[in-house]
């Protein structure tokens, strides 16, 4: 579990990660020493070319050179098949033999460049396929000295080389002491800015200002505070995410009750307001997907989306003064046309507009529904994933609202961006002089449907008759006394395992205890974990029933430390520890709990053949809680179940399934 110390410092990979990509190695070079081996022995005795003396030199020590390196190979990938990621006493021999493989590397290099030396002479005359397989050995071992080069950029921990506090009861610290208290200050600074260069670097290509800079400390805040008490390395990860979907689908195939269940048995009311309902949240979402623009029309019509975009460009368009914003050749107003079905006539306000906290939405009218729509995009930029990742809770204090509480900072400056332009631009107004009758309705999906929720909160009451369709909204959004309040107003709509839908940090807190504990408790090596993981999430089959590291044995047996590893496993982080300390996990939360907004309602897929061809799926759904998403769930579906298209796709099933049922 612990991450490898070598060099003096930790690095971002575990003593039993050497075995796959080692294996991969492995075989390279056997290859490659059978071919050397092979062309050796064939032209023996004719090096007499011009040059050949070298020649014959260089392929007897590339033969030696090669079969240590298998050797080494071999011996540090049987050495990091031992034990389990729990349990790395087997492999504390593996840094010596770590050292020796990278000491190799030196005789590699040397001679890769004799190799390149050789086959540049002009004075070398010897035949064309020694020359040949000269050049592609030495192209090998370029490659692979590159390849490693990279691996090592990879796997480097910039903290690595600091001294992490773990609080363990074997080791009391005085933290409140003056030295002890600023050593761990200067820690937690250096984590925290490392975590804010990582950021800097990823959104390198957007223009920043005091906004995103003030953004980037929040973000790397939140990341240095999640990361900070664990000693996981992504493999660990994998392997537990692996780990926890397989145990899911055990428990999911047990018979047990619903989890969603009503108190009472449905009535018509209940299920006449629920139909009422999908076949609203199936218009509207039209709109919440629209505001997404070119990219969501070309991806859901991949062949065709560009010719009729082309064809639209030079189109009849609103005035200037009614779009904001970049669109150029008009794709993304022709894009919202043509999913919508509207004119452009009953477009009022278009905004592509797009900073951090500032997000794309326009205003419409929906004459089929006699509503003014107001639609909200979601997540499709660098600037919107900030927006996103700037998940600090905020006080809402509306006026004549007495349920104000917590809400998402990112979202609520998004919501209040939007706010203003609706209000202090007066762009409500000019929709409501062309359609005073009309009503107002707000959707977003994703971002969007969390923006959406909280801007209805905020127009809640200028506009009482107010909806808002919320669509795959972010589940760590609005306290309980907020979400308990939207439930007059907001509907929620959530297919399947969406992720986002359970995103919170308590939720993200629970997933880390989750794989902390079943990563160490598990009784396999990594690579068994992660090899029968890739088979299960391709060809399916029964969940593995891996046994845990506890059944019979003793602890002095689970914990005999990595020799390189030792001060990080004496020093053992929280979440660690909270395997042996189960009132560690019963700790009160460090995060406030925030809840899905409004009414939700949970749309399930439920397949009718189990062919992986077979395409007939049927859905069904059912007024849910909040208590349902208190939890990530693990799925290769928990990401595509978020996507706008799918959404979509569920609510027009259901819509044309009740109409079908009428008609019947």
């Amino acid at each position: 579990m612990p991450g490898l110390v070598v060099f003096g410092r930790r690095w971002a990979i575990g003593s039993d990660d050497f075995v796959l990509p080692g294996a991969f190695e492995l075989f390279v070079r056997l290859v490659w020493w059978i071919g050397i081996l092979a062309l050796y022995t064939v032209h023996k005795g004719q090096f007499n070319c011009p040059g050949g003396g070298l020649l014959h030199s260089y392929l007897l020590v590339l033969l030696i050179l090669l079969a240590s390196i298998i050797c080494a190979l071999s011996a540090l990938v049987y050495v990091s098949m031992q034990g389990t990621i729990s349990n790395p006493g087997p492999r504390k021999s593996l840094p010596k033999l770590l050292y020796t493989r990278l000491l190799l590397y030196l005789p590699e290099f040397i001679w890769a460049v004799v190799g390149a030396v050789w086959v540049t002479d002009s004075s070398v005359h010897c035949e064309k396929t020694v020359i040949n397989v000269i050049i592609g050995t030495v192209i090998a071992s370029w490659v692979i000295i590159i390849f490693t080069i990279i691996g090592v950029v990879i796997v480097f921990d910039p903290l690595g080389g600091k001294k992490t506090f773990y609080l363990t009861d074997s080791v009391n610290r005085n933290l409140e002491s003056s030295q002890s208290g600023q050593l761990l200050y200067n820690v937690k600074n250096t984590a925290t800015r490392v975590w804010e260069k990582r950021i800097r670097l990823l959104c390198c290509c957007i223009v920043q200002d005091d906004d995103h800079r003030v953004a980037f400390t929040s973000i790397a805040e939140l990341f240095r505070a999640y990361f900070s008490d664990t000693d996981l390395v992504p493999s660990d990860i994998a392997a537990g995410l692996t780990l926890l979907h397989q145990e899911q689908d055990k428990m999911e195939s047990c018979p047990k009750e619903p989890e969603e269940v009503l108190c009472h048995s449905p009535s018509s009311l209940v299920t006449d307001d629920l139909d009422i309902e999908l076949e609203n949240a199936a218009h509207y979402m039209l709109f919440a997907a629209a505001a997404y623009g070119w990219p969501y029309y070309i991806y859901t019509n991949p062949f065709t989306a560009l010719c009729k975009l082309n064809g639209d460009c030079c189109g009849t368009r609103p005035t200037d003064t009614d779009i904001t914003g970049s669109d150029r050749r008009n794709f993304h107003f022709g894009s919202i046309l043509r999913i919508t079905g509207l004119q452009y006539r009953d477009f009022i306000h278009i905004s592509f507009h797009n900073k951090i906290y500032e997000i794309p939405f326009f205003v419409a009218l929906d004459h089929k529904k006699e509503t003014i729509v107001v639609a909200v995009r979601g997540t499709l930029s660098f600037e919107d994933i900030l927006t996103d990742l700037s998940a600090d809770c905020e006080d809402l204090t509306l006026e004549d609202v007495l349920e104000n509480g917590f809400v998402h900072k990112g979202i609520t400056q998004a919501a209040n961006y939007i706010y203003r332009k609706l209000i202090n631009d007066g762009i409500l107004n000019q929709a409501f002089s062309i359609a005073p009758e009309y009503k107002l309705v707000i959707v977003g999906h994703s971002l969007g449907g969390g923006t959406a929720s909280i801007l209805a909160i905020m127009l809640r009451n200028s506009f009482p008759t107010l909806r808002c369709y919320a669509f795959s909204p972010p589940g760590g959004l609005l306290s309980k006394s907020l979400a308990d309040y939207t439930k007059h107003f907001i509907v929620s709509v959530i297919v399947g395992k969406d992720l986002v839908a359970r995103l919170s940090m308590p939720n993200m807190e629970d997933l880390k205890r989750r794989i902390v504990r079943i990563v160490a408790n598990c009784n396999r090596p990594k690579y068994q974990i992660l090899l029968r993981g890739c088979w299960y999430e391709v060809f399916g089959g029964d969940p593995d029933n891996f046994p845990t590291e506890l059944d019979g044995r003793n602890q002095d047996a689970l914990t005999q430390p990595l020799l390189a590893e030792e001060s990080l496993m004496v020093h053992r982080s929280p979440s660690y520890n909270a395997l042996e300390d189960e009132s560690h996990l019963n700790s009160p939360p460090q995060y406030p709990h925030l809840y899905l907004p409004g009414k939700i309602i949970h749309i399930v897929e439920e397949s009718s053949s189990r062919r992986l061809c077979s395409s007939d799926m049927k859905y069904t759904a059912r007024w849910s809680n909040e208590t349902v998403f208190s939890s990530i769930l693990i799925s290769p579906k928990m990401i595509t179940d978020h996507m706008p298209d799918v959404v979509l796709k569920a609510l027009n099933s259901l819509s044309q399934e009740h109409a079908s049922c009428i008609s019947c």
